[in-house]
């Protein structure tokens, strides 16, 4: 029986497999290859930390690589393998809509799962909730498809992601751990909370089931009081202005506060301009300092006098350097640069002890927020890095429907130090374990709130 079970689901999966669009010919698998190669050569802000005899070489690899592929869904793996290797958070490749909305998915017919990392561990921290008690929250994933979880990932899942920074890279790396096209299984081993092993095959395909465990909801803006004199604000978003509009609405009870804490550890980004509006309320500071930013400026003639410099020609004038670093593609423009002033506005301003809780998802424009606090001395961040990434995505069509992006613009803090690449940082650095998930704690809130009760 088990024997007919295990030929029966090998048959679902060819089918499935086969069921995947395949409708790129090598021409356009070649073009789409070629456009994302070029575009990054040509725009991408940080091409500079490229290996570009690695990077030339890989795309040569792959022209014949490509041609190879049996689908359009093996294609577009290749060209997010390949994209992978800028290491950038705001340069990636994305599947044409047949594929991710019919094709490409992270459940599992009759249930589904949440994994995050938490202690390096692959957890499960939300499941269907039919499943609450056959998975409980908390099942630890420990070995696929015969591989410690730690090796396939390695393997199988990593070399696909897009990131600037190692942390949200193995964050990424677990969230993703089962993602692939339907009729795609795993035999997992899992550790369940109690310590006991148990085995599971499971096969991915859409669920129905949509209504998770446990019930979580993300609304735009929170508002709460913690203690009778610390208000709690979550700024959940940035992506719509509908959140400067309920913070307003909530101005004069967060002036009654004595202490504040500011959460943005949801808050993915969105537009820039937003967080500004809202700090210019939380400091007595008339001039707000924004990052700097610049582009790669491409001028072909200097590039083609550049080849014949040398880096002692640099020191010449203006235009033997213009010259040099144009023909190596380091040559940039400084966007013109102005602090944001507030002078002249009449507003109430709040300056008072103010914690502002960060994590790996505090992302983009959440970031740009941070800087604008970097100098409050009323401000201290608790937490975890940030996401680490932020910048200009150029946004292209490849074949078929699929479309890429390459960052653009390279953000720093005023004085030009990096935090791309690595997250800004908390003044005091706080973890949530495994312990503190299951026991259903928030250790950064907690400490948010002894700190300030010290103040």
């Amino acid at each position: 029986m088990k024997k007919t079970f295990v030929l029966l689901l090998i048959i679902f999966s060819n089918l499935t497999y086969g069921q995947i669009p395949n409708e790129l010919s090598n021409e356009e698998k070649i073009y789409g290859l070629s456009k994302f190669w070029q575009e990054v050569n040509y725009n991408f802000v940080y091409l500079n930390k490229v290996n570009r005899t690695e990077w030339d070489n890989r795309y040569k690899t792959l022209i014949t690589e490509v041609q190879n592929t049996q689908n359009d869904y093996e294609y577009y793996r290749l060209l997010q393998k390949f994209c992978a290797l800028l290491k950038d958070g705001h340069t990636n490749v994305w599947f044409p809509k047949e594929i991710q909305d019919n094709i490409f998915t992270n459940e599992f017919g009759d249930f589904k799962f949440i994994l995050s990392n938490i202690d390096g561990k692959a957890i499960i921290t939300k499941v269907s909730k039919g499943k609450k008690d056959e998975l409980p929250i908390g099942t630890e994933i420990v070995k696929v498809n015969g591989m410690t979880t730690n090796r396939f990932i390695k393997q199988n899942v990593k070399p696909y992601i897009s990131s600037s920074t190692e942390h949200i890279l193995n964050d990424r790396s677990i969230e993703y751990l089962l993602e692939g096209y339907k009729g795609s299984t795993f035999d997992l081993e899992l550790k369940l909370p109690n310590s006991k092993i148990k085995s599971l095959e499971v096969t991915l395909n859409k669920s129905k089931e949509q209504e998770l465990y446990p019930q979580e909801e993300t609304n735009l803006f929170e508002f709460k009081w913690l203690k009778k004199d610390i208000a709690y604000v979550a700024l959940n978003s940035f992506t719509s202005w509908e959140i400067m509009d309920m913070f307003s609405d909530k101005l004069p009870e967060i002036r009654k506060a004595k202490k504040l804490i500011i959460d943005l550890r949801k808050n993915g980004g969105g537009e820039g301009n937003i967080g500004r509006e809202i700090i210019k309320y939380l400091t007595k500071d008339t001039i707000l300092y924004s990052s700097k930013s610049k582009s790669r400026l491409h001028i072909p003639t200097y590039k083609a006098w550049g080849k014949y410099s040398k880096v002692g020609d640099t020191l010449k004038s203006d235009w033997q350097k213009q010259a040099y670093l144009s023909y190596k593609d380091e040559f940039y423009y400084n966007f013109p640069y102005q602090p944001y002033s507030t002078s002249n506005l009449d507003i109430t301003r709040i300056e008072i002890p103010t914690v502002i809780l960060i994590g790996h998802n505090t992302a983009s424009a959440a970031e740009d927020f941070l800087i604008y606090a970097d100098n409050q001395e009323n401000m201290t961040k608790i937490g975890e890095p940030t996401f680490g990434s932020t910048g200009q995505p150029m946004i292209f069509d490849l074949p078929n429907g699929g479309y890429g992006r390459v960052c653009t613009k390279k953000d720093t803090y005023p004085d030009g130090r990096v935090f791309v690449g690595y997250g800004i940082k908390p003044d005091i650095e706080i973890k949530t374990t495994l312990t503190d998930y299951m026991d259903n704690k928030d250790p950064v809130l907690e400490k948010a709130i002894e700190y300030l009760n010290k103040k």
